[in-house]
């Protein structure tokens, strides 16, 4: 809370999370879906073909090792929830329906909706496709002489105006949390989903947040809270009582002070409206394990097409890397990584191609392959670029 440093000026800080994202985007192309369940995930070619020819694949029967990317609310009223298993979640909903996930159109949304939103509130902290950090400090400050003598409820005010710009650009529903800080704001936007707004001023933190469960608290993983639990704290306000030094010494100097920290609202980390990327990189989980020669033309295929995908994303984000990297993760889980300095910066996908083929050479493809990945790094912007011809992959 802002009590830590009376003279520092009141801060309002929101943070935007899309409702559902990926599949609310999906009933924007299928609207004869709402209100069904629908989970996204699993194979792309066969659920899109059927999807197009009007006819949805459900998740009864599925058998794979495909995972949920994400639910609409009504599957997961039913238990099916992200990052879980297709298999696991074809028994908690067999007849929720099943579509491929389409990342090109998730990107275009995201860009829409933030450009939506620094068309009110222009300081704004990317943090993925779906989410975002807004400072609305200023804008509160300048509504000031509109009328509403409550900051708070002036940041509210704003909150609805960005809603209905998010709905006017994409179609699609926002929740927002407005709080003094980031951390705070994080746990707010979670408060009334879908479609809601959340405050949560200084004074409401006893009564709002230290209730909730402590892993409601960004950076408070399963294993830490696990570990909480053990302890007998299980809940925001519990962890807040707990002296800083029983922290420390059970969570370590570092972790156990923030969470000290954390469980008291306290966050005096700014909205940074622009960082420098330290890489950009793509790769893609198989449904099913490829073989290195027998599945050779398929693999090549799917290479080149991260290659390309990497270059796009440099392009359009303006950057261009000199280390080009490769990722494989095999069947029994060992993943590989290597690394290939070329002479000058390149965003190319045909000089990238080549030399992830290189790095390729010293992998050893002697065993299925589950992931394939490629990755640009040492980034900087476009300069020179290398003209490089192709050469064959998994040769």
């Amino acid at each position: 809370m802002e009590s830590a440093n009376p003279a520092r000026p009141a801060r309002y800080i929101a943070h935007l999370d899309m409702d559902a994202f990926y599949a609310s985007v999906e009933l924007l192309r299928y609207p004869q879906l709402r209100g069904r369940p629908v989970v996204v995930g699993g194979r792309r070619r066969s659920a899109q073909e059927q999807a197009d020819d009007g006819i949805f694949a459900t998740l009864r029967g599925y058998t794979g090792r495909g995972v949920v990317t994400t639910s609409t609310y009504e599957a997961r009223a039913l238990g099916v929830f992200s990052a879980m298993g297709l298999m696991k979640a074809a028994k908690l909903a067999p007849d929720a329906v099943l579509l491929p996930a389409d990342f090109d159109a998730y990107r275009k949304y995201s860009r829409m909706f933030k450009e939506a939103v620094r068309a009110i509130a222009p300081q704004v902290e990317d943090r993925g496709i779906d989410e975002i950090y807004i400072d609305l400090s200023e804008g509160v400050a300048a509504s000031a002489a509109e009328g509403a003598p409550d900051p708070w409820a002036r940041a509210r005010a704003l909150a609805l105006d960005i809603q209905r710009a998010v709905r006017e650009a994409t179609g699609l529903s926002c929740s927002i949390g407005i709080t003094p800080n980031k951390l705070l704001s994080k746990i707010a936007s979670e408060l009334n989903k879908p479609g809601g707004i959340s405050v949560i001023r200084p004074d409401d933190v006893r009564g709002v947040v230290w209730p909730l469960a402590a892993r409601k608290i960004n950076g408070i993983g399963p294993k830490a809270n696990a570990k909480l639990e053990r302890l007998g704290v299980t809940t925001i306000g519990e962890l807040a009582r707990k002296d800083e030094a029983w922290l420390v010494e059970q969570f370590g100097r570092s972790h156990g002070a923030w969470m000290h920290r954390a469980a008291r609202g306290e966050d005096d980390r700014p909205v940074v409206t622009w960082s420098e990327p330290k890489s950009i990189s793509r790769e893609t989980t198989f449904e099913d394990d490829l073989h290195p020669v027998r599945d050779r033309a398929r693999l090549t295929t799917i290479f080149t097409e991260l290659c390309r995908r990497v270059a796009d994303d440099l392009q359009r984000k303006g950057y261009a890397g000199k280390t080009i990297g490769l990722k494989i993760r095999y069947e029994n889980f060992q993943t590989v990584t290597r690394d290939l300095t070329i002479d000058s910066p390149t965003q190319d996908a045909t000089a990238i191609r080549r030399a992830a083929g290189e790095c390729l050479k010293r992998v050893p493809l002697d065993r299925r392959i589950r992931l394939l990945g490629v990755r640009v790094g040492a980034l900087s912007p476009p300069g020179a670029v290398t003209e490089v011809h192709a050469v064959p992959l998994f040769d």
